[in-house]
């Protein structure tokens, strides 16, 4: 997600980095062979959250006051990508699976159990008793329905791509560009509903992930009033999650309050707290100083400034979380646009590279709270290869950058004289941001500058990324949906993926990906996403920086607190004290 410090497979928040302890520990994913019968199985009822509170003080209601920012699309889990959004996403819908709060391995949500006997055709059963925020019972209608809105080209969904291996996936698909001309079809053919509660997938090939998947957001299923009117929606949502929606209050605050029928599962029980109110700044400082004075409960982002000397830890003491985080932060570059792109390209973009001195930013502006990245993907997933993949090109060397640098101006390629980075402006991004343009500056000895130049705003950032706006190159990074290496490669590298933001395309890339896809073990698949992630480093479209931990502090009022491996605080434990 895309992150305002990352994209959520999601983007990342506005706010600022997905932090993660260095090379720490690695979060397991379900591994899922073919043959077995039973990929999951629900074990047991739903969760009830206790009556009476538990030993550490906590009791039953209160509000909880969440750092947030504002989302850059309406609230339609087909349509976010993004950890402003998707936060509140997260509260209010439930796919058919969900991640452990404390593992981050997928556990039934809605699904009772999801079958396959060979990894291409999968029975989802879903458990009775679900209901939508209006009163309306949750059925196989209601995903199949929403998945194939979603998948529906015209509809112009960000999260479309998600549903790519699904058989008939393509006849949904636009065959202009503008779309001009109607898909072949409106419904996907590997959707196929069985009754009221059980309901078929069908992939175009073998793929074992996918019951990994079926967490993500994207895979919530949409009530049907939302079919009425999507647009109204999207500001009113109806969902079926542990929180039903109450009010948004543009670039302030959303409001959601605890839902009555929700069922709870056994790692995600009904609520103690009563209500959160997800707070939205523009200024992590400012959020920062809420957070010592009371008027926050949790913070999932430090600023750099609090960083510094661990200020942090001695304001929060105990309340001071530090845990790794499946998160990264990257560059990216628009070689589409014409000053980047040509012969001698990719040699300027792996000098560029080069000429970056991560570990100097990770120490300086962020304080050992980030380490230097080597490649694509978080060492914390399943998947990491050790040592990265990324090789000499995240490695800081002033002389074999200017021979980069040479060999692109040799093959011809001179680059505009001013190269703007972009950064959101109400994220926690200035410092590192005019820190990497000065490194890049003052390293490469060429006719050229680097200037780091803020969006006001994520939400218009994002939007200018989304519609092949950028003329230069900018700030990206991804949380993590669920903990595997293939999170990191199909929604970001993939031609023509979701969250794609070069509009990259790479025929040897796709190819590996879609034997990966395809593997029938999870050891073979691996490898092949492996050896996918090593072709990055051919074109350096994408340029990786920094790796996060969660760094994030909580207020006094909070108790039995738990923050996830994706950063942030397990709405349905929490507690808050008397």
């Amino acid at each position: 997600m895309t992150n305002t410090g990352v994209t959520r497979a999601h983007v990342p928040s506005a706010l600022g980095g997905h932090s993660r302890m260095r090379r720490s520990r690695k979060i397991s994913a379900v591994a899922l062979l073919a043959g077995s019968a039973l990929v999951l199985s629900a074990c047991g009822g739903g969760g009830e959250a206790g009556d009476d509170g538990d030993s550490q003080g906590g009791v039953q209601g209160g509000t909880v006051v969440y750092g947030a920012c504002q989302p850059q699309n309406p609230l339609v889990p087909g349509d976010t990508n993004e950890t402003c959004g998707g936060r509140v996403i997260d509260a209010l819908f439930v796919a058919p699976m969900m991640y452990d709060p404390e593992t981050a391995e997928p556990v039934p949500g809605v699904a009772e159990s999801i079958e396959t006997e060979d990894n291409q055709t999968f029975t989802v059963n879903l458990k009775e008793g679900w209901k939508f925020h209006d009163g309306e019972e949750v059925t196989a209608d209601n995903f199949v329905k929403a998945w194939n809105y979603t998948a529906y080209g015209p509809n112009g969904l960000q999260q479309a791509y998600w549903f790519e291996q699904f058989e008939g996936f393509e006849d949904l698909q636009c065959p202009d560009e503008k779309c001009k001309q109607e898909p072949k079809a409106k419904e996907m053919s590997g959707l196929e509903v069985v009754d009221d509660h059980t309901f078929t997938i069908t992939t175009t090939q073998p793929f074992s992930v996918l019951p990994n998947k079926l967490g993500y957001s994207a895979f919530a299923p949409l009530p049907d009033s939302f079919f009425e009117d999507p647009k109204a929606f999207g500001r009113k949502p109806v969902g079926n999650g542990a929180f039903k929606f109450v009010e948004w209050n543009d670039n302030q605050n959303i409001k959601v309050e605890k839902f009555a029928d929700y069922p709870g599962t056994d790692s995600h029980p009904k609520p103690s707290i009563d209500a959160i109110d997800f707070k939205m700044y523009g200024d992590l400082d400012a959020e920062y100083q809420d957070l010592l004075a009371g008027n926050v409960d949790y913070s999932y982002q430090i600023p750099t400034s609090a960083l510094a000397g661990e200020q942090w830890k001695a304001d929060l003491g105990e309340r001071a979380v530090s845990q790794p985080q499946g998160a990264n932060q990257t560059v990216t570059w628009a070689a589409y646009h014409e000053d980047y792109s040509g012969p001698g390209a990719v040699e300027f973009r792996k000098a560029v590279s080069r000429a970056i001195d991560r570990q100097a930013i990770a120490d300086t502006i962020f304080h050992g709270a980030r380490a230097p990245s080597d490649g694509w993907v978080s060492p914390v997933v399943e998947g990491y290869k050790e040592g990265g993949q990324c090789g000499d090109l995240c490695q800081f060397d002033k002389d074999a950058a200017n021979d980069l640098l040479a060999e692109s101006e040799e093959k011809g390629y001179t680059p505009p004289k001013e190269i703007p980075f972009y950064y959101n402006a109400d994220g926690d991004h200035k410092a590192w941001s005019e820190a990497m343009a000065n490194s890049i500056n003052q390293t490469l000895e060429g006719d050229f500058e680097v200037v780091a130049k803020p969006y006001p705003t994520f939400a218009e950032m994002r939007s200018d990324i989304t519609e092949k706006k950028m003329d230069g190159f900018f700030r990206t990074g991804w949380l993590m949906d669920y903990p595997h290496i293939e999170n990191f490669m199909n929604p970001l590298y993939k031609t023509n993926a979701s969250a794609n933001d070069a509009f990259y395309s790479n025929k040897e890339l796709d190819e590996k990906l879609e034997a990966a896809d395809a593997a029938s073990s999870s050891e073979e698949a691996i490898q092949l996403y492996q050896e996918a992630e090593a072709t990055l480093a051919e074109d350096m479209t994408s340029i990786p920086v920094v790796d996060y931990t969660t760094n994030a502090g909580y207020s006094e009022k909070l108790t039995n607190v738990t923050v996830t491996p994706f950063g942030w605080l397990d709405i349905y434990n929490v507690q808050v004290t008397g």
